[in-house]
């Protein structure tokens, strides 16, 4: 029985080439389409993990699914159906070489860089004496570069970003305008729910046409952090730590472990107890944000059903 999948190795019809990524596994097309299948993999700082999450794929493929088509007003996104639980299909682009963070709230990684001293972030100013998981007056943006394979992402002003010749003024301003409405409508969607979308990061492409179209999974615990609304505002005042339901967690738990991605760390075991907690932080945020149930596929072998359904499918 597969009922976790963590490696994939399919020969789908007109298969062009696979590309593997920390978490997704991406085949290409020669119809310029893309299969792109969520994996269980877990990621953090960059590293893969040794052990998969159960369910975590499929969460992550509906939820961003869902997220898609709730924002295909603001941009046109590459996605184009669903036909397996754990898959997305759609147009093939060529992705643009940042990615867009979008930040509501003093937290994480910023948090680190404002704690260490830093108040320019990605051409951000910040004013002092700001608290951990502070609101911002108004959204911020900090593009990182989109690594390539075996290195990490690298924060990036605006200014470096023209000056690299990585995207003009135009195409960048354009992103920046698009990134803002993405994440003000995930927002509306997360405070619907009791959440609040803390940040969160999206990845852009061109099309055959060159057309700016909006690409990957948006607004899932992978590339998202979310707290809880009604708890927020004590949690700020009294000085604790925000509950939140996000992949932060798992970072955390890996630093008080001694594990940053840092060269000459070892990752810690991760124990079946930690596997679970993952698992359930992961299904709670889907019935949270999704306003319902989370069904868990029945599937005893993953790798049997995607076959069934790609081959009726395509």
């Amino acid at each position: 029985m597969q009922k976790v999948i963590t490696n994939t190795d399919f020969n789908f019809r007109d298969l062009k080439s696979k590309y593997t990524g920390k978490v997704r596994d991406v085949y290409s097309l020669q119809n310029d389409k893309l299969i792109v299948i969520s994996t269980d993999r877990i990621s953090a700082f960059d590293v893969i993990m040794p052990r998969g999450i159960i369910h975590k794929g499929q969460i992550l493929n509906q939820i961003s699914v869902e997220m898609l088509k709730k924002t295909d007003d603001i941009v046109e996104n590459w996605l184009i159906s669903s036909p397996d639980p754990n898959i997305s299909y759609g147009k093939k682009c060529n992705p643009l070489k940042i990615e867009m963070v979008v930040r509501g709230y003093l937290s994480g990684h910023s948090y680190r860089l404002y704690k260490s001293g830093c108040r320019n972030i990605c051409g951000n100013i910040l004013p002092e004496n700001m608290k951990e998981n502070e609101k911002f007056k108004k959204p911020i943006i900090t593009p990182t570069t989109k690594a390539d394979i075996g290195n990490h992402d690298q924060d990036i002003s605006p200014n470096d970003i023209f000056s690299r010749k990585i995207l003009d003024r135009k195409s960048y301003e354009k992103l920046h305008f698009i990134s803002l409405e993405l994440f003000k409508r995930g927002s509306e969607i997360a405070s619907k729910s009791g959440l609040i979308l803390v940040d969160t990061k999206y990845e852009f492409g061109l099309d055959l046409d060159n057309n700016i179209i909006l690409i990957d999974e948006i607004h899932t615990p992978d590339s998202s952090r979310y707290f809880y609304l009604d708890s927020y505002d004590n949690f700020q005042d009294n000085n604790l730590k925000q509950k939140q339901l996000s992949k932060e967690f798992f970072r955390e738990w890996l630093m008080e472990n001694n594990f940053q991605g840092k060269k000459g760390q070892e990752i810690p075991a991760i124990s079946n107890k930690t596997v679970e907690l993952i698992s359930s932080r992961y299904i709670e945020l889907y019935e949270k944000l999704m306003n319902k149930k989370f069904i868990k596929d029945s599937s005893t072998n993953i790798v049997d059903r995607i076959k069934k359904n790609m081959s009726n499918f395509l």
